[in-house]
């Protein structure tokens, strides 16, 4: 205990620095002008907030003359379509360069891994209502331009984009200063013999963060793999770890949770199918190089022999995506190309079967159905299962093509009124106790039924009531889509 008081005391300070300097700041008279660009009306009476961007179209959400300084970025988005923040792209350019300084997958820029809308609380990103309201506090300076675009690569239009780019108009800024960069990778699978490489730069700078997402392609622990920066063309790197939750500040696997300078938003658990995110900010301990740097991470864990024993420290092929957060001078690097838009997404194999609720005939033992726009869902329809009472059952029958293994996730949502329910495929026990209150409402909730031995013809899908959470005011739910992806044993 005389150890650990020291060590809290230290961190609680650290914390309370940042925040007073913040507050210091205020303190003094400022040069800069304070300045906004958003989505408002251009009718200064009007509600038309929004903008609309169409299949492969872009929309420039800032077109800035500087010098100056980017300080807050909100976003919020109206799309119905599957897997929307893996389509839209960011893309950022300082000085009319022609090679953007930030290229990511919209979600992935907020730390939104795997295409969900998911909360996230952290020093530099804060994302809120159920993962729709996302912030950005990266200070972005600039000395001639500043240019913002996000670029639809899906199939359905944008219903809405609304946005606020806060900056300030400076008179000059300091010689050294550096320009924000952000580049999104991925391997999926990874490769054989060779580390998954985050970032590749060139120049001098500061890295300041990772976000890494991994879907497991096989059960257990995909994270035994080590951190490695290589700073100016050092061939054993200076900075090494001792295991991949090790370098997001965690230990022993990870859990979910926030924090302001590491995180993991998603924690779905070790099976196969399986996704987790993790986040780590280097802003208390920036990594500074002067030529270059490269960051590569290790993919090895536990490995199933063929003996039928397991080996915990072997490379391992899962799915793996990142994004990498430096400053830096200028000229960059050019990124290498952004993967085209279906080969960012994992489930959009031939073979991936999806079951719309809206195209089966379910059945309620008692209350009514009806479909449900919104937006969040596989097709923006959903079926609202409304029963006032509790023990209600539904079933919901569909046809499987082939014998095969299959990967199960039922989409479905959470809401004030909604009940608790176990969950069967079959005669088949998925989830037990599936609480699907919360107090607004949430899309995209993703129900893991696990590997799954199906055989071809009819099966039922099936709700049973139980009973509802204390705070709940009903027994609904609401059904979006059963999600079957074979899985080679």
């Amino acid at each position: 205990m005389k150890i650990l008081i020291p060590v809290l005391i230290l961190f609680l300070s650290i914390a309370i620095y940042g925040m007073d300097e913040n507050l210091n700041n205020l303190t003094t008279l400022k040069s800069f002008k304070s300045m906004r660009t958003s989505s408002v009306d251009p009718n200064f009476e009007g509600n038309g907030d929004a903008r609309h961007i169409a299949p492969k179209d872009t929309l420039v959400i800032a077109d800035l003359k500087g010098p100056g300084k980017i300080t807050h970025i909100w976003f919020t988005i109206s799309d119905n379509e599957r897997f929307y923040g893996k389509k839209l792209v960011l893309k950022m350019f300082w000085d009319n360069e022609e090679n953007p300084s930030v290229e990511v997958p919209l979600n992935d820029f907020f730390l939104q891994g795997h295409g969900k809308d998911v909360i996230i609380d952290s020093a530099p990103f804060r994302v809120t209502s159920e993962g729709k309201a996302r912030n950005c506090y990266f200070v972005m300076p600039f000395r001639k331009s500043a240019r913002i675009e996000v670029t639809n690569e899906g199939n359905e239009p944008v219903n809405a984009f609304y946005y606020y780019i806060d900056w300030q108009k400076e008179k000059s800024l300091p010689k050294d200063t550096i320009y924000f960069h952000a580049s999104y990778r991925q391997s999926f699978p990874t490769e054989k013999g060779k580390d998954y490489q985050i970032a590749d730069i060139e120049g001098s700078g500061t890295y300041v963060g990772t976000m890494l997402s991994v879907m497991n392609l096989s059960p257990s622990w995909f994270g035994e793999g080590d951190d490695r920066f290589y700073i100016d063309g050092e061939t054993i790197p200076s900075i090494q770890g001792t295991g991949t939750e090790d370098y997001f500040c965690d230990a022993w696997g990870f859990r979910k949770f926030h924090g302001m300078y590491y995180g993991v938003p998603i924690y779905d658990g070790m099976n196969t199918g399986d996704k987790i995110t993790a986040y780590r900010f280097h802003i208390p301990d920036p990594i500074t190089f002067k030529k270059s740097l490269v960051m590569e991470i290790e993919h090895k864990g536990a490995v199933a022999l063929p003996d039928g024993s397991w080996d915990g420290y072997q490379e391992r092929f899962d799915n793996f995506s990142s994004v990498a957060y430096w400053y830096q001078t200028e000229p960059h690097k050019k990124f290498i190309p952004l993967p085209k838009v279906n080969d960012r997404l994992y489930n959009t194999a031939p073979s991936t079967i999806i079951i719309d609720i809206e195209d089966t005939q379910p059945t309620i033992s008692h209350g009514h159905f009806a479909s449900q726009d919104l937006m969040g869902l596989i097709n923006g329809k959903q079926i609202l299962f409304n029963s006032p009472e509790e023990k209600a059952v539904i079933e919901i029958p569909f046809d499987i093509p082939e014998n095969d293994s299959y990967y199960v996730t039922v989409h479905t949502m959470t809401s004030w009124d909604y009940g608790v329910f176990d969950i069967y495929l079959d005669n088949i026990l998925l989830k037990k106790n599936q609480d699907l209150f919360s107090e607004s409402m949430a899309t995209g909730i993703e129900i893991r039924g696990g590997l799954r031995d199906i055989a071809k013809g009819k099966h039922k899908l099936i709700f049973k009531n139980v009973g509802k959470n204390p705070q709940s005011e009903g027994y609904l739910v609401g059904i979006d889509a059963i999600e079957l992806v074979p899985i080679k044993k």
